[in-house]
């Protein structure tokens, strides 16, 4: 009878996360930051059906990377329990704090003992009465939890974006500032994104539901006139940069209305067509669920 091949346990553990890595890496980032009035999380998602970013509870909002179906289970997961929590117990009892220990469990379980881990990132947001009180979760694929202050990046170019957002983040921006960092920091100097490119959600205080989203007009409007992709006249418009919150321009001001007769600016190498994160992973199961960047 032969032997069966021994296989280090660190070289297991180190195989898994390779493979979780990779899979989330073919995810569109998205950023949580603080501001004024509450938080507000914005994702790189041209879906119109398949959410992001999403209400858990009360004061909790969740969003993901990497594999749709994944995380989206953990959404529901979620849900349930902070629901379970404040009938059984009181609403003042279901923090973002217990809801991320919840989902470490879950991670870190799945991660040790399956066979494949979850291709996930996630974060757990939680608005406060104060700007003090404002919590950012950001959990790993193997369970790890990140305490994040200011602000915090999910998905395969998270350590650039994280570089952007640290330039251009301050305390106390309002929501348009905020939200033209965002997407500043999520474009890059490289390319573009418009409105209809994004999906934008807030945790407000002191509203009566704290969680809203902005759908593309709220957006655009907020972003500057340019953009929404295309001017009152119907012709094109270039849409916010990178660069130009680096410049320090102003959120109306930062995109630049081309003159009619002028082409449209073209569309980045490696549209989103052709980027590595629109390609099927390797796991069971691809052929019938689509990656999140896919949405």
């Amino acid at each position: 009878m032969s032997m069966p091949f021994y296989v280090a346990p660190e070289q297991v553990m180190k195989d898994r996360a390779d493979y979780a890595r990779k899979g989330i890496a073919r995810g569109r980032s998205l950023v949580g930051l603080r501001f004024a009035d509450g938080i507000l999380v914005c994702a790189e998602n041209p879906s119109n059906t398949l959410r992001k970013i999403s209400e858990i509870y009360d004061r909790i909002a969740f969003a993901g990377v990497g594999r749709y179906n994944e995380f989206d289970q953990l959404r529901i997961a979620g849900v349930r329990h902070a629901d379970l929590k404040g009938y059984s117990f009181s609403r003042e009892d279901v923090d973002a704090r217990g809801l991320a220990n919840s989902y470490a469990g879950i991670l870190g379980q799945i991660f040790t003992h399956e066979m494949k881990p979850l291709e996930v990132e996630i974060l757990v947001a939680e608005v406060g009465v104060e700007p003090a009180g404002d919590q950012l979760f950001h959990l790993l694929y193997d369970g790890t939890v990140l305490d994040e202050h200011d602000f915090s990046v999910l998905g395969g170019d998270a350590e650039a974006i994280s570089e952007r957002m640290s330039a251009a983040f301050a305390d106390g921006l309002d929501l348009g500032r905020a939200l033209a960092t965002a997407v500043a920091a999520l474009s890059g100097p490289d390319r573009t994104l418009s409105a209809a490119e994004l999906e934008v959600a807030l945790l407000e205080r002191g509203s009566g539901r704290r969680f809203r989203r902005l759908d593309d007009a709220t957006v655009a409007q907020l972003l500057g006139p340019d953009a929404a992709g295309e001017d009152d006249g119907g012709e094109p418009v270039a849409a916010v940069s990178g660069g130009d919150v680096a410049a320090g321009r102003g959120v109306a001001g930062a995109t630049a209305r081309t003159q009619p007769g002028d082409e449209p600016a073209p569309a980045p190498d490696g549209g989103a067509g052709d980027e590595p994160s629109d390609e099927p992973s390797d796991g069971a199961g691809d052929d019938a669920v689509p990656d999140d960047d896919a949405d």
